[in-house]
C-alpha cells in the first residue's frame, strides 16, 4: 500500500456468469471519496453486493463486489477503471502538508442540437450514446414538430476534457468526433447535428425558483402513498410496499470509543451505497471504516464508522437524530415520481435531489426513457430543470407523453403502471 508504481484501481471480472466482479481501490484519501466511487459504480449500472472501506486519514483501501443490473456484456469495464482512477487523488498529495484544495474551474456547458425522425425510444438511445462518448447531460429541451421530426437540444459537459486533460485533442477535433459519431449512430433520419458553446440562454447549472407549472405536491411527505391512485385496493398495496421498503437507521456511540456508528438496514437495490454515502458527504462526515453486506432476507446492511467535521464523534443527540432522519429519507425516497394532467396532455414528473457539490443524480434520463420505451410510450416533449424548494435543490425531469388508442394514459391503472415501471428501472 502506497507504492506509487502500483495501480490505484484493479478490476477482476467474475469467473463464471452470475459471479460478482471485484473492484479494489488503493489510493490517497479525501473527504467524500467513497461517495465519488459509489457514484461511478452506480453510473455504470452496477449494484454493490458486498464491500469494505477503511482509511488512516491519508491512504484508503476500498473493495467492492459488484454485479450488473443488465447484461454483463454491456458494461464497459475499461472505461469504468479509467473513471475510477480519475477521481483518485494523486500520491503526491498524500505526502505533502495538506493545503486548501484549489477552486475547481467551472466546466464549460456545451449545446448539442440534434434533429431527426421521431420514434419510440429515440431520446433513450441518444442519451445512451452521449454517455458512451463521456458527455454528461444537465439540461434538455426536446419537442416534436407536426411533421414528425424530433428537435432535441442537449446542454452537456464533456467528461473527457474534465479529468486531468485525458482528452488532449483540440476542441474543434473533439466536436467533430462527437457529431460524426452521433450522425453515424442515428443514420439517414438525422438532418442536423451541431455542437457549440452554450450561450446565456442555458443559465449554466444554477437553480431557479419552482415555476408555477410545477405543483409543489411532487415534494410529498409519503411518496409510497402519494404515487398511487385513490382506490382502496391501491392504498393497501401502497402500505404493504412501503412496509417492505422500510429503512431502519441508527446513530450511536457505544460500539466504538472513537467513532460514531451509522447503521442502516433496508431492501437491497441499486444505488443504495451511493444514496447513503452522498448523504454522509453532504453532512461533511469523514468515513473511517465502512461495510456493506447482504442479509439472508434480501435486505442489505450498511455500517459506517464516522467522525464529524471537527474530527470528533457526533455527541449531540439532536445532531444524531437529524442525521438519522436525513439518511432515512434520502435512502428511502431518493426519487419522487408523479403522473398527472397538464392541459390536454399526460405529464410524467421525476424529481431527484442535487448533491451539495452541484452534481445531479446519474442515469435518471437514461432509466426513465428506458422505462417508457419498454412500455412503448412516445415522448412528445421533455425538459430538465434545476429548482430550489424548501431549502433544497432539485433536478426535475418533465415528460409530456403521447396518448394512444390501444390504451389511454388518463386511466389510473395505466398511470400507476408508468410510476411502477419508472421506479423499478430507477431503483430495481
Amino acid at each position: 500500500m502506497g507504492v506509487y508504481t502500483d495501480e490505484y484501481v484493479v478490476v477482476r471480472r467474475g469467473r463464471n456468469p452470475g459471479d460478482p466482479s471485484e473492484i479494489t481501490i488503493n489510493c490517497p484519501d479525501k473527504v467524500g471519496l467513497g461517495c465519488d466511487l459509489a457514484r461511478i459504480v452506480f453510473e455504470f449500472g452496477l449494484s454493490v453486493t458486498k464491500g469494505d472501506m477503511s482509511t488512516d486519514g491519508r491512504w484508503c483501501f476500498v473493495a467492492l463486489w459488484v454485479t450488473p443490473r443488465s447484461r454483463p456484456s454491456t458494461v464497459r469495464w475499461s472505461l469504468l477503471k479509467q473513471r475510477l482512477e480519475d477521481v483518485c487523488p494523486s500520491a503526491l498529495a498524500s505526502i505533502l502538508t495538506p493545503v486548501s484544495p484549489p477552486v475547481p474551474e467551472a466546466k464549460r456547458v456545451l449545446l448539442l442540437q440534434v434533429c431527426s425522425s421521431d420514434r419510440t425510444g429515440l431520446l433513450h438511445d441518444v442519451a445512451q450514446k452521449l454517455w458512451e462518448m463521456e458527455l454528461t447531460i444537465h439540461k434538455i429541451k426536446v419537442s416534436t414538430s407536426p411533421d414528425g421530426r424530433a428537435v432535441d437540444l442537449f446542454f452537456v459537459t464533456d467528461n473527457s476534457l474534465a479529468f486531468c486533460g485525458r482528452n488532449k485533442q483540440p476542441w474543434k477535433k473533439r466536436a467533430e468526433e462527437v457529431t460524426n459519431q452521433l450522425k453515424e449512430f442515428l443514420g439517414e433520419p438525422c438532418s442536423l447535428c451541431e455542437i457549440s458553446l452554450a450561450g446565456s440562454e442555458c443559465g449554466g447549472l444554477t437553480c431557479f425558483p419552482l415555476p408555477a407549472t410545477i405543483t409543489k405536491d411532487i415534494f410529498y411527505e409519503d411518496p409510497a402513498t402519494f404515487e398511487k391512485g385513490n382506490t382502496k385496493s391501491e392504498k393497501i398495496n401502497s402500505r404493504s410496499e412501503h412496509h417492505a421498503n422500510e429503512v431502519v437507521v441508527t446513530v450511536e456511540n457505544s460500539t466504538s470509543p472513537v467513532h460514531s456508528l451509522v447503521q442502516l438496514t433496508c431492501k437491497s437495490r441499486k444505488s443504495l451505497l451511493y444514496d447513503c454515502l452522498r448523504t454522509v458527504k453532504d453532512f461533511s462526515l469523514k468515513v473511517a471504516h465502512g461495510r456493506i453486506g447482504m442479509l439472508e432476507n434480501g435486505n442489505s446492511e450498511i455500517s459506517l464508522f464516522v467522525l464529524g467535521p471537527s474530527g470528533q464523534r457526533i455527541t449531540n443527540v439532536q445532531d444524531q437524530k437529524s442525521l438519522a432522519q436525513c439518511v432515512e429519507e434520502e435512502v428511502g425516497h431518493p426519487v419522487r415520481i408523479k403522473v398527472g394532467t397538464r392541459g390536454p396532455d399526460t405529464e410524467l414528473l421525476v424529481a431527484t435531489p442535487i448533491e451539495k457539490c452541484g452534481r445531479g443524480r446519474p442515469r435518471v434520463l437514461y432509466d426513465v426513457t428506458l422505462a417508457l420505451k419498454m412500455l412503448d410510450i412516445c415522448i412528445f416533449k421533455a425538459d430538465i430543470g434545476r429548482h430550489d424548494y424548501n431549502e433544497k435543490r432539485w433536478e426535475i425531469y418533465r415528460f409530456l407523453l403521447v396518448d394512444r388508442e390501444e390504451f389511454s394514459l388518463t386511466c389510473a391503472r395505466m398511470r400507476n403502471l408508468i410510476v411502477d415501471q419508472v421506479r423499478h428501472i430507477l431503483l430495481g
